[in-house]
């Protein structure tokens, strides 16, 4: 067989489906030449808004939700952060959460919110895991393993005050309440809790609703300590904090009311890099669709992510990245590998292979939601594997 170039285009057949040491190096995951986009993620800033939801919080006790591995930061990295910031309580939402959670925190509670279903249970019992019973029936189920295995389990419930989704709802309480001795034998109930529906709007009277539901509730039930707060319940004031609270999304850098200032410190920067600058004439399409026209002559900058990587197509003509600290509009549609926006009023020369912003310092989670029409809670777990990750310590 000839293995020589193919004339016109200089392949050769003899090297078909060999890779280069550059695709080997990529493999092993040393090819830093060139990163297309990157994910920075700051541990120290996770471990600094853990201090300060507990000096917002206290004496409540603050307990770290990591789910959704870690609101998209990456479950390991985050937990041993918490935990050497002195976190000794976790709440997950599935099973295998608190699995992966075990090992990095071996003493530390950890709450499994999905709950007790049966083919949860050998695995809850074998890795201390406690869960969150969300109705009776999970209760009696619970109650039937402790009297089967001839032990007191750990357990909290979770009562539903007006979201409708888990929880028990106002019969199945006011029963629990009633039949509290044959209903909760062999458990020990070590948290009652419940959640806000409205927490991001200060002056929503849903939050006085629940709260006033949720007192109601803790006083027919047997004395343990209670949560009703997550982020945004802990600005609401000293009232809703109970004896533990239940940050995420502000672990995570994000806001949890939006119209106040954040206390919290970003703790995600998204950056990719520019690959093109060009000029356009005025009255130009942009992207596909043709959805974006030049309003004047402009000076048009790609960079290598789009909504394969989390940049949300719905940005369109809407969100912005920042360069060098400066704001650029976001024009035409994002598309899967890239996006294109207009740097002219941007001081100074723009190059290929620099830096655009689409999360970090200058463009908050909060301004990447509004523009993505969404919550930056989606945004964060949205955050695509594609980006290069790299953790830092410092906040």
């Amino acid at each position: 067989m000839n293995s020589s170039p193919h004339p016109a285009t200089g392949f050769d057949a003899g090297t078909a489906g060999r890779q280069s040491p550059a695709m080997d190096r990529a493999e092993e995951g040393t090819f830093t030449d060139f990163d297309a986009a990157c994910l920075t993620v700051r541990l120290g800033a996770i471990a600094a808004n853990f201090k300060t939801a507990q000096r917002l919080a206290g004496p409540a006790a603050v307990a770290a939700v990591i789910k959704a591995d870690a609101y998209g930061t990456g479950l390991v990295p985050a937990a041993k952060a918490l935990v050497n910031a002195g976190c000794d309580s976790f709440f997950v939402a599935r099973l295998e959460e608190g699995l992966a959670l075990r090992p990095l925190a071996p003493a530390a509670r950890i709450f499994v919110l999905d709950g007790a279903q049966p083919d949860m249970v050998p695995a809850l019992v074998t890795h201390r895991l406690t869960p969150v019973l969300n109705s009776l029936a999970e209760v009696a189920s619970w109650s039937a393993v402790a009297r089967e295995t001839h032990a007191r389990l750990d357990a909290a419930v979770h009562i539903d005050t007006g979201m409708n989704r888990l929880g028990l709802p106002a019969a199945e309480l006011s029963t629990l309440a009633a039949e509290r001795n044959r209903r909760l034998e062999g458990l020990r109930v070590i948290l009652w809790l419940s959640h806000l529906a409205c927490s991001d709007v200060p002056d929503d009277r849903m939050n006085r609703v629940q709260l006033e539901r949720f007192k109601t509730a803790l006083a027919m039930l047997p004395q343990a300590p209670a949560s009703l707060s997550a982020s945004g319940g802990i600005m609401l004031g000293k009232e809703y904090l109970f004896d533990m609270v239940r940050p995420g999304l502000a672990l995570y850098g994000g806001n949890p009311q939006p119209t106040v200032a954040n206390p919290f410190a970003p703790v995600v920067r998204l950056t990719s890099r520019i690959l093109q600058v060009h000029r356009a004439g005025k009255g130009e399409p942009v992207g596909y669709g043709a959805s974006f026209h030049t309003k004047r002559p402009s000076l048009l900058a790609v960079a290598a992510s789009g909504y394969a990587d989390g940049i949300f197509r719905s940005q369109s003509n809407r969100g912005a990245v920042a360069v060098e600290g400066h704001r650029a509009p976001i024009v035409g549609r994002v598309s899967m590998d890239l996006t294109t926006f207009d740097v002219t009023d941007i001081p100074g020369e723009i190059v290929p292979g620099m830096d655009a912003e689409f999360i970090g310092d200058t463009i908050s989670l909060e301004d990447a939601a509004a523009a993505a029409d969404t919550i930056s809670y989606e945004i964060l777990t949205s955050l695509s594997h594609r980006a290069k990750r790299r953790y830092e310590d410092a906040p």
